[in-house]
């Protein structure tokens, strides 16, 4: 049983476990686990909740969780590996690699339908999809849009891409206008799974292979990969989403994908980069202290120090902040796989500023300030649970608990 080691400490983060119970005891959440990690000691750890409320088994430490979006932050460090190989460079066109994103079409202002556009001024830059400045979308994000309608309408919402492969998304994807010229706005998107196709083209490996060879294994991360095999069933949480969407904080649960009969229970065609890793809560710490511990950890160097600082180095251009429609990220900047913060809110401490971080839909939250020595980890599977408040409010105990003022 792979668990976490904690370091003795004096903190008392009990206001912190009561209230994460809350949501367990609200029904809001079937499971949580919080830890916090003060440089590289994890100074908290606990988990909550239940592996599935139908047989109400508690949560188990090495338990296995959909990570969604955690991926991207693997993804980006992984074609930094390459970046550090001088495979490519931050300001290549992304067509030198992948020659079907060569003539890139932009939507007109106001357009009403997706041929309503015009050739784009510039090419989509390496540093464009490291930073979802392409122009590309996502598919649900704004499913009214033109833009969202026609990756539905073309088979590559993220929502619904059966039997695809990256190198099949990337076919179906280059053909469709960009939402703007690529290096003016921000908007997340599949840039991060046409990311993981550049791996395999660079370096001659599918991407799981490349993962599993550079930076699971190296870092000791068995139970990270794109499935979850029948004999680790039992440790593979259940998920679920609430019956009322609009109403974070009510509570009322559905199952939405079943750990032996669901979506990764078999070995997928489509490798995402943006969102198909599973993994624990041991595993993803290895590699977020990697991060933490300046591109190094378990005897193996995944990154220079100074590529890291490159990718928490605000990447968009003057005057461009990170907005997603449904939630809000004040005073939020992006660089290469991260998001950025660059000042407090008011409840705020001043330490926050230089945290990078991202999250999981389906509630798996990493957060890493350098200034407070303070890293965060959150889990849960909640679909959705990305910026839900129980992670803005683990987030606020952390920091009050154990940070610095």
């Amino acid at each position: 049983m792979a668990v976490v080691e904690r370091s003795t400490n004096q903190l008392d983060f009990s206001p912190m476990h009561a209230r994460m119970q809350f949501y367990i005891d609200q029904n809001i959440l079937s499971c949580c686990n919080t830890l916090v990690m003060r440089g590289l000691d994890v100074v908290d750890f606990k988990t909550f909740g239940y592996m599935d409320l139908e047989t109400r088994r508690p949560l188990r430490e090495d338990a296995i969780f959909r990570m969604y979006s955690n991926t991207k932050l693997v993804t980006s460090v992984a074609a930094m590996m390459l970046f550090e190989a001088n495979r490519f460079g931050l300001d290549d066109p992304l067509s030198e690699y992948l020659p079907e994103f060569a003539h890139p079409r932009v939507l007109n202002r106001d357009a009403e339908t997706i041929d309503d556009a015009a050739p784009a001024q510039g090419p989509i830059l390496i540093k464009h999809i490291l930073s979802h400045s392409a122009g590309l979308s996502y598919g649900f994000i704004e499913p009214q849009s033109v833009i969202d309608r026609a990756y539905g309408a073309s088979g590559v919402s993220a929502l619904n891409m059966p039997g695809l492969t990256l190198q099949s998304l990337c076919a179906k994807l280059a053909p469709l206008p960009l939402a703007y010229e690529p290096g003016t706005s921000w908007r997340y998107s599949l840039a991060a799974d046409v990311t993981a196709r550049l791996v395999e083209v660079l370096s001659g490996q599918s991407f799981d292979a490349f993962l599993t060879q550079r930076i699971f294994e190296p870092l000791g991360m068995h139970d990270t990969g794109f499935h979850v095999p029948e004999s680790k069933h039992e440790r593979f949480t259940t998920m679920y989403a609430p019956t009322n969407f609009m109403e974070p904080m009510q509570g009322g649960l559905v199952k939405v994908d079943d750990p032996a009969q669901g979506a990764y229970a078999r070995p997928p065609s489509f490798h995402s980069g943006g969102g198909g890793l599973v993994s624990t809560v041991s595993d993803y710490l290895a590699f977020i202290r990697m991060l933490v511990n300046q591109g190094e950890w378990n005897g193996a160097r995944l990154l220079k120090p100074e590529t890291l600082t490159l990718m928490r180095t605000n990447q968009l251009a003057p005057d461009v902040r990170v907005n997603i429609r449904m939630w809000k990220m004040p005073h939020t900047l992006f660089g290469l796989g991260f998001g950025l913060r660059t000042a407090p809110t008011e409840a705020e401490p001043a330490t926050v500023i230089g945290e990078h971080f991202w999250g999981g839909m389906a509630g798996t939250h990493t957060w890493m300030s350098p200034a407070a020595n303070l890293t965060g980890m959150c889990m849960t599977q909640r679909m959705p649970g990305f910026w839900h408040p129980f992670s803005h409010e683990f987030r606020d105990f952390a920091y009050r608990i154990a940070g610095e003022r």
